[in-house]
C-alpha cells in the first residue's frame, strides 16, 4: 500500500491562515487505488502535515510586514470592523440628536453702532480741530471709545441695572465666586464685539439663554456705555474747569496790577485823557482854535481902525456907522444950502451967518464922532492883539506841555499795551471757562444704534436638531474608522505569522 502522503500535493494556506491539502491528479489511464484510512495514521499526517503554532511575540518581521500596507488589507481590516462602524455612527447620531434636545440652547442678538470720533461740535472752534484731525488720530480715537463698551465701568453698571448676580446662568455654580465678580465675567465673555476697519460703525453680539434677555442687555450696554462716555467727557471738562479757575485768579491778580500801573503813571505825569485822547492834546486844540480866532479878530479891527483913519466908515458898529452918516449928510446938506444963499446974499447976512453956524457945529459934531470911532477902534485892535499875545502865549506853554505828555505816553503805551494783553488773555480764559462748564452739561459724544437688536430667527448654539444628527453620525463613523483600522492593525501584529508557499 503506498503511502498515504502520496495521494495529497503540500498544505496551503487560504486567507484566513489556515491550511488545507489539495488531492493529488491522477495521470492518464492510472488506475484509482483502494485505501483503507487508518485513523491513526491520518491524524499523524495531519498533525505531520499542520504548521507549528508560532508564539504570539511582536518581531521585526511583523512590523515590516505591518509597514507594507496595501488597500486590500485595508479593505480587510474595515470589512472586518464594520460593525463597529455601524454600532458607532448610531451611537454618534443619537448623541448629537440627543445633546441638540437636551443641551440648554443659546441666542445671540446683534446691533450696529455708530462711533464718531469727532463727537458733536458745541464750542465755536471744535470745527476747526476736527477739519485738521488726520484719519490714524480718527480711528484711534474711535477704538478707544469702542474700547470703553466693554470696560469694566460699562458692564458693571449694566451688572447693577439689570441685577445679573441674582441670575443662574450669570452667577457661578459652585458659589465660591463673589456674585458681581461672577456675573461680570460671564457678561463679558457673553458680548462680543466687531469693529469695521473701514468705517467707524462696530457690532455688538449678545449671546445669552433667552432672546429676550439678550436684547434688553444689548440696549443696558448701549445706555451704559453712552452714559460713561457722557460722565468722561464731563469730567474731564470739570477737570479742565478747575485748572482755568485756579489760574483765572492769578490772571485777575495780573490784569487789576496792570491796570493799577497805567492809572498810577497818568496821575503822577498828569496825564489824563478824554475819549481816548490826553486832555492836554484837547486843551491845545482848543487853544489853537482860539488863537485862530483871535488872529481873525485883529485882522478885523486893524481893518476897521485904517478905515477910520482914512475917513471911512470902517467900523463894524452899524450904530455908530449910522450916526456918522447922518451927521455928514446934515453937514453936506448944510454946506450945499450955505452955498446957494451966499450967491444971494453976503457974508454978514444973518442968512449967511446962521447956516455958517449950523455948518460949523456939524463939521465939529463929524469930527468929534470920527475921533471917538477911531479911539474905539483903536481899542478894540489893541485888546484883539492883547487877546491873540495872550492865547498865542498859552498855545506855546500848552504845546510844550503836550510834547512833555507825548513823552510820558511812550510808556504809558507800553503799559497800556502790557495791560490790554492781560486783560485779553484773562478774558479768553474766562470765556474758555465759561464755555467748557456750560459745555459739561451736554452730551456731545456722537454714538447712536443705527441698526437695533432684534429676536433672531434660530438659536446659535446648538445647531439644528438635524445637523446635530448628521454631525454625531459623522463623528462616529470617523471614530468607527479609527476603531477599525486598530483592530486590524493589532490583530495582524499579534496574529500567527503566514508560511510562504512551497
Amino acid at each position: 500500500m503506498a503511502n498515504a502522503s502520496d495521494s495529497m500535493t503540500p498544505a496551503t494556506p487560504d486567507a484566513g491562515g489556515r491550511l488545507f491539502a489539495r488531492p493529488r491528479t491522477r495521470a492518464v489511464g492510472e488506475r484509482p487505488m483502494v485505501r483503507i484510512a487508518d485513523p491513526r495514521a491520518t491524524a499523524k499526517v495531519q498533525a505531520q502535515a499542520l504548521p507549528k503554532p508560532q508564539p504570539e511575540t511582536v518581531t521585526l518581521d511583523k512590523i515590516g510586514d505591518f509597514l507594507e500596507l496595501d488597500l486590500r488589507r485595508i479593505t480587510v481590516w474595515l470589512r472586518k470592523g464594520l460593525p463597529w462602524i455601524a454600532i458607532l455612527v448610531v451611537l454618534g447620531a443619537i448623541a448629537g440628536g440627543a445633546y441638540g434636545v437636551l443641551s440648554k440652547p443659546s441666542y445671540t442678538v446683534t446691533s450696529d453702532i455708530l462711533i464718531d470720533p469727532a463727537g458733536l461740535q458745541v464750542l465755536g472752534d471744535a470745527a476747526a480741530v476736527t477739519a485738521g484731525q488726520q484719519p490714524d488720530s480718527a480711528l484711534l480715537a474711535a477704538a478707544s471709545k469702542l474700547r470703553v463698551m466693554t470696560s469694566g465701568n460699562v458692564l458693571t453698571r449694566v451688572v447693577s441695572d439689570l441685577r445679573l448676580s441674582s441670575d443662574p446662568e450669570f452667577a457661578d455654580p459652585a458659589g465660591k465666586i463673589d456674585p458681581e465678580v461672577a456675573a461680570l465675567a460671564a457678561l463679558r465673555a457673553a458680548i462680543k464685539i466687531t469693529a469695521d476697519e473701514k468705517s467707524f460703525v462696530a457690532t455688538m453680539a449678545v449671546t445669552t439663554e433667552d432672546i429676550d434677555k439678550s436684547i434688553l442687555i444689548s440696549n443696558a450696554v448701549f445706555v451704559a456705555f453712552q452714559a460713561e462716555l457722557a460722565r468722561a467727557e464731563t469730567d474731564g471738562s470739570n477737570q479742565i474747569v478747575s485748572g482755568l479757575d485756579s489760574r483765572l485768579e492769578d490772571l485777575k491778580k495780573a490784569v487789576n496790577l496792570a491796570d493799577a500801573a497805567v492809572e498810577d503813571y497818568k496821575r503822577a505825569n498828569g496825564l489824563q485823557s478824554s475819549a481816548g485822547e490826553l486832555t492836554s492834546t484837547l486843551r491845545l486844540n482848543q487853544l489853537n482854535e482860539q488863537v485862530v480866532t483871535a488872529q481873525g479878530q485883529v485882522i478885523a479891527a486893524q481893518s476897521a481902525y485904517d478905515g477910520l483913519r482914512a475917513g471911512g466908515t470902517g467900523s463894524s458898529d452899524a450904530a455908530q456907522n449910522a450916526t456918522l452918516d447922518s451927521l455928514r449928510a446934515q453937514l453936506a446938506t448944510s454946506q450945499q444950502k450955505l452955498q446957494s444963499q451966499s450967491m444971494v446974499y453976503g457974508a454978514r447976512h444973518p442968512i449967511i451967518l446962521q447956516l455958517q453956524t449950523e455948518v460949523d457945529a456939524l463939521q465939529a459934531q463929524v469930527a468929534s464922532e470920527s475921533t471917538r470911532m477911531i479911539a474905539a477902534a483903536k481899542t478894540r485892535l489893541d485888546e484883539a492883539t492883547n487877546a491873540l499875545q495872550a492865547l498865542t502865549a498859552k498855545s506855546d506853554t500848552q504845546r510844550t506841555a503836550v510834547f512833555s505828555d507825548n513823552q510820558a505816553q511812550i510808556a504809558l503805551r507800553e503799559l497800556e499795551r502790557e495791560a490790554k494783553s492781560r486783560s485779553a488773555v484773562y478774558e479768553a480764559f474766562l470765556s474758555r471757562s465759561q464755555q467748557l462748564s456750560e459745555s459739561g452739561n451736554l452730551d456731545t459724544s456722537n454714538v447712536r444704534v443705527i441698526s437695533t437688536a432684534v429676536p433672531p430667527l434660530a438659536r446659535s448654539w446648538p445647531p439644528r436638531n438635524i445637523l446635530m444628527i448628521t454631525l454625531g453620525g459623522a463623528g462616529g463613523l470617523a471614530l468607527g474608522l479609527v476603531l477599525a483600522l486598530g483592530l486590524g492593525i493589532v490583530s495582524d501584529i499579534r496574529g500567527p505569522r503566514a508560511e510562504p508557499t512551497a
